[in-house]
């Protein structure tokens, strides 16, 4: 008995769009489940050394539900690598600034932390309003 593993060309790798609507969802949760589908592990030919994922589109990021403890909790920090260089920004005070931002970290933080995953993050597209330039891709609203 033979038993070979199946693995995916890249031109039978099949991409669709999804949209997600972001409004009064949990963040964690929202990322996720994006994460799951950039990856790719909801098709039946995942293979974790290709990037088999479709693209997402979400939108009303700035209606993003997240507790209130965490908005003065959860610090994002970042250094610049010169002496007094350091900066931390609540999420609170990201998520009035730049509400897309917010999601696209916590949805990078579930990706690999490679080129591989660097590529996936690429096929996210993420809007505060509830309006995006994708219109010809006919996106399917995601389960």
């Amino acid at each position: 008995m033979t038993a070979k593993t199946y693995t995916p060309r890249e031109s039978e790798i099949d991409r669709r769009w999804y949209v997600v609507d972001a409004a009064d969802e949990t963040l964690g949760r929202l990322a996720s489940r994006v994460a799951h589908v950039l990856i790719g592990k909801h098709k039946p030919t995942y293979a974790p050394h290709l990037d088999s994922g479709d693209h997402v589109i979400i939108l009303n990021a700035g209606r993003i539900a997240v507790s209130r403890d965490k908005l003065e909790s959860k610090l994002y920090i970042r250094h610049s690598g010169h002496p007094q260089g350091y900066k931390e920004e609540t999420l609170g005070h990201l998520l009035e600034r730049r509400p897309e931002e917010v999601i696209r970290r916590a949805v990078k933080g579930m990706l690999p932390h490679n080129r591989l995953g660097a590529q996936q993050l690429r096929k996210l597209k993420v809007y505060a309003g509830s309006d995006h330039p994708h219109q010809a891709q006919r996106p399917e609203p995601l389960a």
